[in-house]
């Protein structure tokens, strides 16, 4: 029962990830279209993204350990949806958080009067580094990934460090450059996508802290997993 509980924690902890990215690639072309301006990131690139981040980032969700009070949950009511109100409210606040950033460094970039690919390179930069902050916000739907241990899950660290790698060779290799259209950043690029990560990873513990951090105070359960069937005490 404990290892189910576990597995339907971690798959419902890989969709609240992966779905800000859609939401926020979607916008971002949206925005585009709406106002006529030239498309922040490629179709290539955006399976760049998704496929790369799925591999380093979101797969190391399934090797997250079972959370302390798993056990001591009531158990959940199964005409309860996974996507819950709370948990669909974040999925478009990270995915406000990506248009931002994607769309805003990408207009950036060309006002400083930088070429087309180096700009949708940053916008792509800003999509890999949030969704590696945001990887470890989803370690837990509930909890500080300070409480939850930042090395209690290794995996999350070599898949971050992996992903790195990758982005920087899709940046700065001249055959990823002819590929994916890309072209090398300057640190002051790199900079501003980290900027948006870092303004992700405390805004989404902020709103754990505010939704759930009462709930725990008063001794109540605080996964956001919806109500409970009426009849179970447990």
């Amino acid at each position: 029962m404990e290892e189910g509980r576990a597995v339907f924690a971690n798959l419902t902890k890989f969709i609240i990830w992966t779905l800000p990215t859609n939401v926020g690639q979607g916008l971002v072309i949206l925005v585009a279209v709406l106002l006529g301006e030239t498309l922040p990131i490629l179709p290539v690139q955006v399976l760049w993204i998704n496929m790369t981040t799925a591999l380093l980032l979101g797969l190391m969700l399934a090797f997250e350990p079972a959370e302390p009070d798993i056990m001591s949950r009531p158990p959940r009511d199964p005409k309860t949806p996974i996507l819950t109100g709370e948990l669909v409210g974040r999925i478009f606040s990270v995915g406000a958080i990506l248009l931002a950033g994607a769309f805003g460094l990408f207009e950036w970039e060309l006002r400083q009067g930088r070429g087309v690919d180096e700009a949708r390179a940053a916008a792509v930069a800003v999509f890999i580094v949030v969704q590696t902050f945001y990887l470890f916000n989803c370690r837990s739907l509930s909890q500080s990934v300070l409480r939850v241990g930042i090395f209690s899950n290794p995996w999350a660290l070599v898949g971050s460090a992996g992903m790195l790698l990758l982005q920087i060779g899709f940046t700065y290799l001249p055959f990823m450059n002819a590929l994916f259209h890309s072209a090398p950043l300057s640190l002051e690029s790199w900079g501003w996508a980290f900027l948006a990560g870092l303004a992700a990873f405390p805004l989404v513990g902020l709103e754990k802290w505010l939704r759930y951090g009462h709930r725990r105070s008063a001794g109540a359960d605080p996964s956001p997993e919806g109500p409970r069937p009426a009849s179970a005490s447990h």
